[in-house]
């Protein structure tokens, strides 16, 4: 096993703790010297700490039937840091080439290039959360938000990871470099009473100004009460439909009571309705029998399953509903040639990343229960093609 550097915990391991597995002469100096960090938001070394260096053939969870030489002799490093309810990739290390990939350890049909060096590999992680952290290298960001914004930094995340990679810059880096910048495009909502401060224009410029509905206050039912929600609905409003929701225009936004009635005529209870029904006003429709409604009081934004009579969290309030279809549509009009390579070749990559995004602004996906979570499932379907 390695040492650990309690000050930084710098992962370092001896030269003798290389042998025979590694012969690539820069690996082992970055190894034996600088070293690995310690856990981050991207990556974890866990792997060094508790297991030591070992190969994948070596590795209790992995399954070596059927594996090329080549891949049974990677040695298992650490992992990629997934959301809840996602596997995670296991990092692999070419000892002969510095390479490193991912894959998952229990379905080892294949690796994906990752990095062509630890250096890059520590660099690319560097970077992308100074993004997100806005300091370092994105400092300047700091208070700056906006689509503008949003574009600028996501070109100067991806000249970073071009400057290590001869422009050919893999999928897992593409995406941050394409999806993780969008975070800025919304600023904190100081006055607006919500999580967020989303301009109606962002809605507007993304979606095209007629298809964003807008509602008056004899829209509301009374038990509406909710002010910033109010305010949101009437002056930034929401997309009417998308490819995961459909905003309720035809009539009044309803309460779940009047819905449930409405839309099944002759029957006084078509589903089980649940506690303060009056006090659940729904905004539209989510696929498969899933209604979104929002606390008239408090301005929650809930997922309501007929099928199973359930409320699940889904966002914290409208203006973070509104950055989630945002952020999903501004996904699928993305540059199209990048967008297919990560569709066809790194799908629960872009979904990985798309989820982390949404769990920086809204906590929601992380706080809850990711089998419960509509979003969490939603942007995981690949078969359904929905990013």
């Amino acid at each position: 096993m390695g040492t650990t550097d309690i000050a930084t915990a710098t992962i370092t391991l001896t030269e003798d703790q290389l042998d025979p597995y590694v012969t690539h002469a820069p690996t082992r100096r970055r190894l034996t010297g600088p070293g690995l960090p310690g856990d981050g938001a991207l990556l974890t070394f866990a792997a060094l700490r508790t297991g030591g260096l070992h190969t994948v053939g070596q590795d209790p969870e992995g399954d070596d039937s059927g594996l090329t030489e080549e891949l049974r002799d990677r040695l298992v490093i650490g992992e990629l840091l997934a959301p809840a309810g996602m596997a995670a990739e296991s990092l692999l290390l070419d000892g002969g080439t510095g390479e490193i990939s991912t894959a998952y350890l229990f379905d080892l049909l294949e690796d994906r290039p990752l990095a062509p060096s630890l250096e890059a590999l520590v660099r690319f992680a560097t970077v992308t959360e100074e993004l997100a952290d806005l300091r370092g290298q994105f400092a300047s960001y700091a208070g700056r938000y906006g689509t503008k914004a949003a574009a600028e930094a996501s070109r100067q995340l991806l000249a970073l990871f071009e400057e290590g990679t001869d422009g050919k810059v893999p999928p897992y880096w593409k995406a941050a470099a394409l999806i993780r910048p969008l975070a800025l495009a919304t600023g904190p909502g100081t006055t607006s009473g919500l999580t967020l401060g989303v301009p109606a224009r962002l809605l507007d410029e993304e979606f095209g100004h007629a298809r964003v509905a807008r509602f008056e206050d004899v829209d509301f039912p009374a038990t509406l009460t909710h002010e910033p929600t109010r305010r949101f609905l009437r002056e930034t409003g929401l997309p009417e439909n998308t490819v995961l929701f459909q905003l309720d225009t035809d009539v009044p936004l309803q309460t779940l009571s009047e819905y449930a009635a409405d839309d099944r005529p002759g029957t006084t209870s078509p589903f089980e309705l649940p506690a303060r029904a009056d006090h659940l006003i729904r905004l539209g429709h989510l696929v498969e029998d899933n209604s979104l409604v929002v606390d008239g009081a408090t301005g929650e934004v809930l997922n309501w399953s007929e099928p199973e009579a359930r409320l699940y969290p889904l966002n914290t309030d409208v203006s973070t509903l509104a950055f989630t279809l945002w952020l999903h549509h501004r996904e699928r009009s993305i540059d199209k040639y990048l967008s297919h390579e990560l569709t066809t070749r790194a799908y629960d990559q872009l979904a990985a990343t798309m989820l982390q995004v949404l769990s920086r602004v809204d906590p929601t996906a992380a706080t809850t229960s990711a089998d419960w979570h509509y979003w969490t499932q939603a942007f995981q379907d690949e078969a359904g093609g929905v990013l």
